[in-house]
């Protein structure tokens, strides 16, 4: 295992982050039929410790806070605690009531413990806001944030989807009162969504940010050829609204997959490879649901792409508005559908 410091912080992070989302209670949880209980996901939990992955990613509004559980009970059993970092996310609401998500300073006070109660932990590695509350003053959310790392409860905090230009803001707000700043960045990007490429990843380089992008694999569409159909790609509604069928897209799938034939690699392991010639990139975070995604992640480590490789992966992309960050952010009515 290759490993990297996040961001300019000391926190030292595997170069592949286990994303703990399919893993849950399935009458909790919204994700689809391709979710994992706690017994089905302990061999993976294993297989990626073994592999050297030492950081593993969670949120409180996956599978009604069940995924929380299961990654705290598996890791206590399997990792030593100073060994592992453990990230979790706060911002989906938990109840249909007032003050029950978003980041206010009640909110995300009341998340924290609720968090570190599932997770059976003294205390989070990194503590992410999920998204953007309009209805909250970005002063209120970030000196909440600071306020629960000199607690102890957070030892880092880090920010997921957004505009640049609200990541901006948030970073210069607690720059200029003195407070933490985030260290890490959780963005969607991969081969077929790049729109993070035209602002927030060079802020993030030029701020000193670890980018540790979430579907790095297009929810499993950049694993395998057009029209090739999993329980996953059934069942998943929201993969639905972010990779709806794509003639651009369908190009870029295609040229993986040519070059997949050409190496004799899985497309997976190829289409992780090339977040790492994004230099901000630290760790994509990665989805496993059969012991072959963890090895085709892991295989990713070893391959270096070309300059003509590149090119030839990212040419027939096309702009695309960026729904999976508006989702949610004007208000918090639609955010039962975040799915990262």
């Amino acid at each position: 295992m290759k490993f990297t410091r996040l961001g300019q912080s000391g926190l030292s992070v595997s170069r592949l982050c286990l994303g703990c989302m399919s893993y849950g209670d399935t009458t909790k949880g919204w994700h689809g039929d391709w979710l994992l209980g706690e017994e089905e996901s302990r061999p993976f939990f294993r297989q990626a410790l073994e592999a050297g992955i030492n950081f593993f990613d969670t949120a409180n509004g996956y599978s009604g806070g069940t995924s929380e559980e299961i990654t705290g009970k598996l890791l206590k059993e399997m990792a030593k605690r100073d060994e592992i970092v453990v990230a979790t996310k706060a911002f989906i609401p938990w109840r249909n009531a007032p003050n029950t998500g978003g980041l206010s300073r009640k909110a995300l006070m009341q998340a924290v413990d609720d968090s570190l109660t599932r997770l059976g932990l003294d205390y989070i590695d990194l503590f992410q806001i999920h998204r953007w509350d309009d209805a909250t003053p970005i002063e209120e959310t970030m000196e909440a944030l600071h306020d629960i790392v000199k607690a102890g409860k957070a030892r880092y905090i880090g920010a997921s989807s957004m505009y640049a230009w609200q990541f901006a803001r948030a970073q210069e707000t607690a720059r200029a009162n003195g407070w933490t700043r985030f260290i890490a960045m959780q963005n969607q990007l991969n081969l077929i969504y790049r729109e993070e490429e035209r602002e927030m990843l060079p802020l993030c380089e030029a701020e000193g940010v670890g980018v540790i992008p979430w579907s790095p694999l297009a929810r499993g569409r950049l694993a395998r050829p057009v029209g090739e159909e999993t329980v996953r790609s059934k069942t998943d509604g929201f993969g639905k609204v972010i990779y709806p069928e794509d003639e651009a897209d369908n190009a870029v799938i295609g040229a993986l997959a040519e070059l997949a034939e050409a190496r004799g690699r899985p497309m997976a392991s190829l289409a992780l490879a090339w977040h790492f010639t994004k230099p901000a990139v630290a760790a994509p975070i990665i989805g496993a649901t059969k012991a072959s995604h963890i090895d085709a992640a892991v295989a990713a480590l070893d391959i270096e792409l070309t300059a003509d490789e590149v090119a030839a992966l990212e040419a027939a992309y096309r702009p695309k508005w960026p729904t999976a960050m508006a989702m949610g952010l004007p208000g918090m009515d639609q955010v039962s559908v975040l799915g990262d």
